[in-house]
C-alpha cells in the first residue's frame, strides 16, 4: 500500500497521521481498540495465528468482529519508511514485549535494526547482551543472525566483528542454557580461530541444548572437506555415547562427515547408523551418504538402512552405497522405490540413482550385442 519511496510521495501532514494513528494503536492494544470499535463488554477470544509465512500475531475476537494485534510491526515498518530513525532501545522494547520470537512486533524490529548499518547502531543493539533479561540476550543474536544473511552484499557487514564477540561471548560465561546454545550456533555458522576451543569448553555441557550445538565447531576444513584434531576427535567420540539423542544425531553427522577411517571413529559412525533413535540414524547416514570412505562395516551399516521407515533415510543409505561403488548398489535402488516422488523432482540422490541405473542398463544391452 505504501509502494515506492512513501516519504516522497505522501505529504508531511499525512505521513504524521498515519505514524499517530499506528502509535495509538500500538500502545493502547488491540483488545482496547476492538471494544472501543464494537462497544462490547464482554469477554474477548485470542488465538495466534500465522501474519505470513514465518511470522505470528495474537488474532482478538469480540462478538462477530475480529482485530489483529501487531501494530508494533506497523509502527516500526512506517517509521522506516519514513525515515524515522527510531531509538535503538524502543526498538529493543517491541521486539521483546510480546515474549514471542515469532512475533511480527519482533521480526519488523530486528529486520529494520539488521538494516541500519551505522557503528552507532550496532554497539547499542550489542550492548544488550548484558542485559539481565535473557529475551533481550536473545534478540541481540536474532539481529546478528540478520547481518550475517546479508553480509556479503553490504560494506558494514561486521562479520570479524561478530565472530569477535561471539566468542567473548561463549567465554564470559552465559547462565541462560537456551541463549547459550543459539551462541554456539552462531559461533558455528562464522570462522574464528578460536571456535575449536570453544566447543571443547562446552562439550561437557549440563544442558543437551548446549552439547548439541559443540560438533559443527569442532570440525576442521582442509579446503575439500571437513577434519578432525586429536583433542576435538576425541571429545566426539565422548559425544557419540551421550545420553541425549539429538546429542548423537549431530555428532554422528559430523563424524561420518569427517570420517578418517580411523578405528574410534569407524566404530562410532557405525554404532550411531544402527542407534535405536531414528533421528540419530537419519542425521548420521545423511551425511555418510557424501562419504567415500570405502570401509566396509560402514557399508553394512547402509546396507541395513535400506528398510528404514523413512524415506529420506533410505535414499541416503543407497546413494551412500553408490558413491562407495559398492555391489550391492543395484539391490540397494530397488529397495528404495520408485523414483518419482511427489516433493523430490529435484532431489540429487534419486537422480544419481535413476543414472546409475540407465547406465548399467545400457552397459548391459551392450555385453548383450557383443555376446
Amino acid at each position: 500500500m505504501l509502494g515506492r519511496e512513501p516519504r516522497l510521495r505522501l505529504p508531511e501532514d499525512r505521513r504524521a497521521y498515519l505514524l499517530a494513528l499506528a502509535r495509538d494503536r500500538y500502545e493502547r492494544g488491540a483488545e482496547a481498540v476492538l471494544r472501543d470499535r464494537t462497544g462490547g463488554t464482554g469477554p474477548v477470544r485470542e488465538r495466534r495465528v500465522k501474519d505470513d509465512e514465518y511470522d505470528h500475531v495474537t488474532q482478538v475476537t469480540l462478538g462477530d468482529t475480529t482485530v489483529r494485534a501487531g501494530h508494533g510491526a506497523i509502527l516500526t515498518d512506517l517509521e522506516w519508511a519514513f525515515r524515522v530513525l527510531t531509538p535503538v532501545d524502543e526498538l529493543v522494547t517491541r521486539a521483546v514485549a510480546p515474549r514471542d520470537r515469532d512475533h511480527v512486533d519482533r521480526s519488523s524490529a530486528r529486520w529494520v535494526l539488521s538494516e541500519r548499518r551505522s557503528k552507532e547502531t550496532w554497539s547499542a543493539v550489542t550492548a544488550y547482551r548484558h542485559s539481565p533479561d535473557p529475551e533481550h540476550r536473545h534478540f541481540v543474536l536474532d539481529v546478528l543472525g540478520c547481518y550475517r544473511l546479508t553480509q556479503s552484499s553490504r560494506r558494514n557487514s561486521y562479520e570479524k566483528e561478530t565472530a569477535d564477540l561471539l566468542v567473548a561471548w561463549a567465554a564470559e560465561g552465559e547462565d541462560d542454557p537456551g541463549v547459550l546454545a543459539e551462541v554456539l550456533r552462531a559461533l558455528g555458522e562464522v570462522e574464528h580461530r578460536e571456535a575449536e576451543a570453544v566447543g571443547l569448553r562446552h562439550a561437557g555441557h549440563p544442558d543437551p541444548r548446549v552439547r548439541a550445538q559443540v560438533p559443527c565447531l569442532l570440525l576442521g576444513w582442509d579446503g575439500t572437506r571437513p577434519t578432525l584434531g586429536a583433542a576435538a576427535r576425541t571429545a566426539l567420540l565422548e559425544l557419540a555415547g551421550d545420553e541425549h539423542g539429538r546429542v548423537r544425531a549431530v555428532t554422528g553427522g559430523a563424524l561420518a562427515a569427517a570420517h578418517d577411517q580411523s578405528p574410534g571413529v569407524t566404530d562410532a559412525v557405525v554404532a550411531l547408523l544402527r542407534d535405536p533413535v531414528a533421528d540419530v540414524r537419519a542425521c548420521t547416514v545423511e551425511a555418510a551418504a557424501d562419504g567415500t570412505d570405502g570401509t566396509a562395516a560402514v557399508a553394512d551399516a547402509l546396507v541395513a538402512l535400506l528398510d528404514a521407515d523413512d524415506l529420506g533415510t533410505r535414499l541416503n543409505a543407497a546413494y551412500g552405497l553408490l558413491r562407495r561403488n559398492d555391489p550391492r548398489t543395484g539391490e540397494a535402488i530397488a529397495r528404495v522405490g520408485s523414483h518419482t516422488r511427489p516433493g523430490y523432482e529435484h532431489d540429487h540422490r534419486l537422480s544419481a540413482l535413476w543414472s546409475w541405473e540407465w547406465n548399467n542398463r545400457d552397459a548391459g544391452r551392450r555385453d548383450d550385442r557383443q555376446a
